[in-house]
């Protein structure tokens, strides 16, 4: 005997409030919006980033508070969506909270039937953490450079070690200056150094950057990471 239309109901209504339980209570930070980045829905962990309550980011477009820093992985989540490809796409991102920087990565997943037209995404937030006393580091060991540069890191480091200016580095790279920032801040805490004469000197050491060349240039190197 098959289930009658109402029971069918009654079942999806179950789901979805279950679905709704989980989602709030869930310790991922935790959004979903349509297509074009238009949050129909926050979490209490994904608002607690911008120290808001879950109904103050319904309605904003993803855009509007958070700013990506890797342009490869932006172009790359847009081809996806574009095409309608089912994965999970990450993206480097940067945002403000009361006048302070945070940097973390959202991961992208269309979440929705392959027949929609208009898919709903998942996106989850991860903050990455500063260097504070006693806190973890996921980055790489300092010793060791075998990871190499990234796209923009390749790019941003030469120009760093030209002695350009922030601003300059940004027209010329094509991010924002919280997002040049943001990886020279990387790299320092990968590379272990106090600041950007360090992080200069001790590129050379490590060979990311040609010693032979000038103006200063990513010396060749494996693959490039994302």
């Amino acid at each position: 005997m098959e289930p009658s239309g109402q029971a069918l109901g009654e079942a999806a209504t179950a789901w979805r409030s279950r679905f709704v339980s989980l989602f709030d209570r869930a310790p991922v930070a935790l959004a979903i919006s349509d297509a074009y980045g238009l949050i129909l829905g926050a979490n209490p962990a994904f608002a607690s980033a911008w120290q808001l309550q879950p109904g103050k980011l319904e309605g904003r477009r993803l855009l509007d508070i958070l700013t990506p820093t890797n342009d490869r992985q932006l172009h790359r989540l847009d081809e996806a969506l574009r095409s309608r490809r089912r994965s999970r796409y990450p993206v480097e991102v940067t945002w403000q909270v009361r006048g302070t920087a945070r940097h973390g990565r959202v991961t992208v997943e269309p979440v929705s039937d392959p027949q929609d037209d208009v898919p709903r995404l998942l996106v989850s937030l991860t903050e990455e953490l500063t260097g504070e006393p006693g806190g973890g580091r996921s980055e790489l060991s300092p010793e060791d450079p075998a990871d190499g540069l990234s796209l923009q890191e390749a790019r941003i480091l030469p120009l760093v070690a030209a002695g350009a200016a922030g601003s300059a580095i940004a027209r010329e790279v094509g991010l924002t200056v919280d997002g040049v920032n943001y990886h020279v801040t990387r790299l320092c805490r990968r590379l272990d150094v106090p600041n950007r004469p360090a992080l200069i000197a001790r590129a050379y050491v490590l060979g990311l950057l040609d010693p032979a060349a000038w103006p200063p240039r990513a010396a060749a190197a494996g693959p490039e990471r994302a």
